[in-house]
């Protein structure tokens, strides 16, 4: 069966956009030689040139990233989950891109008990990386829970490893690549149930100079996940995409 695609006639005056982000395993990278890569360069590459602009890619510590797109020095963030606090800093596309898994780590001599339950997580030590959100239950219970920010994902799995701390929160995605790298999949185990499952999104400043940007870009990408082009784009990469909307 053929399927037609019509892409809307790109706007008049292209304009050159500034995406940022952290680097996020598979869906935001940068090559030794400072080239961006990943699922989320690849779409919004094709956003982009499907409206008739170009765009700049830029890799910054996550708090700095969303400081940047909510001051209006940026265009584009790239992968933040919506939260409640987020719906009124940022103007988000309608529909995700990708789809984490929230977990613990513990180390594997240490596991602890874990239903669910945040009142039983009382005076464990939690590393969380700074500027990231982990589902509505986490953040409900962050007041009476021991948290220890990190600034890179890497600090945790390492304060984790040495006992510093006696659990990491993190997302799956991310945090296998971090801990093969540095030789703790065997130190290390995931503890099972799941925090929360937390969808990624395209996002843009709130600055209204952008808002005609934001209606050609969210149309485009809603095109994009009508046609099947995501969820091939997230099999290419290895990411996980949020089932389509029925029709």
């Amino acid at each position: 069966m053929l399927v037609c695609l019509t892409f809307a006639a790109p706007l008049a005056g292209a304009a050159e956009l500034l995406a940022v982000g952290t680097e996020f395993s598979r869906v935001f990278e940068q090559t030794a030689d400072g080239e961006a890569r990943g699922m989320a360069v690849e779409i919004v590459r094709t956003l982009a040139e499907r409206a008739g602009d170009t765009v700049r890619f830029n890799i910054f510590p996550w708090p700095r990233a969303q400081a940047m797109v909510q001051q209006g020095r940026a265009d584009i963030l790239i992968g933040p989950y919506k939260t409640p606090e987020r719906r009124f800093q940022f103007a988000f596309l309608d529909q995700a891109f990708y789809r984490d898994r929230m977990v613990f780590f513990a180390r594997r001599d240490a596991l602890p008990v874990w239903h669910g339950d945040y009142a039983g997580l009382k005076g464990t030590r939690i590393a969380v990386v700074r500027g990231w959100r982990y589902g509505p239950k986490f953040e409900q219970a962050r007041a009476f829970l021991d948290l220890h920010d990190v600034g890179q994902l890497e600090n945790g799995a390492e304060m984790l490893a040495l006992g510093r701390v006696d659990l990491l929160a993190a997302n799956e995605r991310n945090a296998r690549p971090v801990l093969e790298a540095r030789h703790l999949s065997q130190t290390l185990a995931e503890v099972d149930p799941p925090i929360a499952t937390q969808d990624g999104y395209l996002a843009f400043s709130n600055r209204p100079q952008l808002e005609t940007a934001w209606l050609r870009y969210n149309q485009l990408f809603n095109q994009m996940v009508q046609s099947g082009e995501l969820m091939k784009l997230g099999e290419k990469y290895g990411v996980a995409i949020p089932a389509p909307p029925k029709p």
